[in-house]
């Protein structure tokens, strides 16, 4: 299978770190991007590459030759005038008879690349893009999917308006079909914009979504957190073949003010400390996840879509303050009956509900978590035993002197600065 490296770029959002090299030639830890990109993909079965160049693309040439001394097959595509990000495609349409990766070639990450050319090849899709939570979805490309099935909705590029929005972005790998670029006009072309995004019209574009690391480095600042997490292991611990350890968080009363059944997202205010102790989790490489009832959709006060706009909202103050969450695991069910409006459907007894064990059982599965070095924090007995289900470390956060055998803290800013302020990474 053929993987597109678009190598490109300029870089001059980062050219105060280097600017007499291409932006994938920048050292981290004292080995190129790209050849951290590259090694990463051989390692993973991947070793046909075609690599385009423009800006002082020589110095890519002279590195890496025909990729032989790195086990992979090189060559080159070099733009003798700036075509953009996609522009390479039109060029190489005719010879890209069968799916192909395209990916960025200034970006730090180590995903399992393989798990997503199953899902692509599972859905039959004509692009899959991968999608991820990052700390600046504010100015940066939002994919808006369908939860169940995946199938991507909407594109928002940064400059475009948006309200409340769930934290995922555009991650710069994507998998196409051939028949996607056949007939394209050759020339300059935005791969994004041009490319991509017109074709979510056809309703054949899904979002394959990882917790999995990917970092563009390309502000001073990016730079200098990508170095550390290299130095810290972080990079490859990230990888989902790997076990993962996660802070199970509960949301009302742990994240969000409690302010009892909540119907409506401007009633979502976050805890003071929470975003900040969130941004430390996701420094640290614990996977934040939110496991919470929701029994306000049984109960008929709610609709999936206005829950939706309620979670939204949460991911859309934390985004702002740096911080995210890869997930959030909701009951919708409530067993006792009797409520104006509500909807028989949900009014079953599940193992979803906490203090089961489902919805933790489901984010296991999904992220390959180890549950014996994670653990469970919320403000109530439920959270607490669902902990001490599942052999997870169970914390309670709240200002109630309550009798139970656990962590205790007073907010999750103080357990994270006391319980996992104490190690230095995962």
């Amino acid at each position: 299978m053929k993987v597109i490296i678009l190598a490109g770029g300029k870089g001059t959002r980062i050219s105060s770190v280097a600017k007499d090299i291409p932006k994938p030639m920048i050292s981290i830890c004292g080995k190129p991007v790209l050849e951290r990109e590259l090694i990463n993909l051989r390692n993973q079965g991947f070793k046909d590459f075609i690599i385009t160049i423009g800006y002082l693309g020589n110095i890519i040439k002279e590195y890496f030759g025909n990729g032989e001394k790195f086990g992979i097959n090189i060559r080159y595509f070099e733009e003798e005038i700036p075509l953009g990000t996609g522009g390479a495609l039109t060029y190489l349409k005719d010879e890209l008879t069968e799916d192909f990766f395209v990916i960025n070639g200034d970006s730090i990450m180590d995903v399992d690349l393989n798990r997503m050319l199953n899902y692509h090849k599972n859905k039959k899709a004509d692009v899959t893009l991968l999608t991820h939570p990052n700390e600046h979805p504010y100015d940066s490309a939002l994919i808006i999917a369908d939860k169940k099935t995946g199938r991507v909705s909407k594109w928002l590029n940064k400059e475009e308006q948006r309200n409340i929005y769930k934290n995922r972005v555009n991650a710069g790998i994507q998998i196409i079909n051939p028949k996607v670029i056949k007939d394209l006009e050759i020339g300059k072309m935005d791969l994004d914009r041009d490319l991509l995004k017109p074709i979510i019209k056809k309703g054949n574009v899904y979002s394959y979504d990882s917790s999995e690391y990917i970092k563009d480095m390309g502000t001073p600042e990016r730079y200098k957190k990508v170095i550390d997490d290299v130095k810290n292991g972080i990079v490859s611990l990230k990888n989902l073949r790997n076990k993962q350890k996660a802070i199970f968080l509960d949301r009302d009363g742990t994240l969000n003010v409690y302010k009892g059944f909540i119907t409506n997202y401007n009633d979502i205010e976050l805890i003071e400390g929470v975003a900040k102790a969130i941004k430390k989790i996701n420094e640290m490489g614990y996977l934040a996840i939110v496991i919470t009832n929701q029994p306000v959709i049984a109960r008929g006060d709610c609709t999936l879509e206005e829950l939706e706009k309620i979670n939204n909202k949460l991911e859309t103050e934390l985004g702002l303050a740096g911080a995210y969450l890869d997930d959030i695991f909701f009951c919708p069910h409530h067993p006792d009956k009797g409520f104006s409006g509500e909807r028989p459907e949900y009014k079953i007894q599940c193992n979803c509900r906490k203090p089961n064990n489902g919805l933790i059982l489901q984010a296991k599965e999904k992220y390959n978590i180890d549950l014996s070095e994670s653990y469970m924090v919320g403000d109530s007995f439920v959270d607490i035993e669902l902990g001490e289900k599942v052999g997870c470390k169970s914390v309670y956060v709240g200002n109630d002197d309550i009798d139970v055998d656990c962590l205790k803290f007073n907010s999750l800013f103080e357990f994270v600065c006391n319980e996992l302020g104490k190690f230095d990474k995962i």
